[in-house]
């Protein structure tokens, strides 16, 4: 610990010491700061990139499921148009209904696969930087 300033020039000296201190911790802070908004930005970055990627490609899915679907209801109704009587007519709808649903719905599930993972993967970024900042906060000085 300094002794009590005695002459104006201890003064001085006493008050330049403890601004060029309190200059010194305010800009490393400042720094510190910087750096963990950088490194949230770029989180940012990546979720959206990785929400971008996983919308693309469920969109390219459904794009997919949609042109699968339609070259299926033209062939069945192809077929139906060609049936020689109602129960023909009728076992073909069955048939192509029950084939319509159960493609929707392993469809359906496998979009909901992909946009799990999608979520997971641009939240991924996020959730890193949240818990680097709580483990910051719990950090005693």
């Amino acid at each position: 610990m300094t002794s009590p300033a005695k002459t104006p020039f201890d003064y001085f000296t006493a008050s330049n010491h403890a601004f060029k201190d309190s200059f010194e911790k305010s800009m490393a802070a400042l720094t510190e700061m910087n750096a963990h908004s950088k490194k949230n930005l770029e989180a940012m970055i990546a979720s959206a990139t990785a929400a971008s990627k996983g919308a693309e490609t469920v969109g390219a899915r459904a794009l997919a499921f949609s042109k699968k679907s339609f070259e299926s209801q033209v062939a069945a109704a192809k077929a139906l148009s060609s049936a020689k009587s109602v129960q023909e007519a009728v076992e073909l709808q069955t048939g192509f209904a029950k084939t319509a649903f159960e493609t929707m719905v392993a469809e359906a599930n496998e979009i909901s696969e992909t946009v799990a993972a999608s979520v997971k993967d641009a939240m991924s970024p996020i959730n890193e930087r949240v818990t680097a900042f709580v483990e910051r906060v719990q950090t005693p000085r």
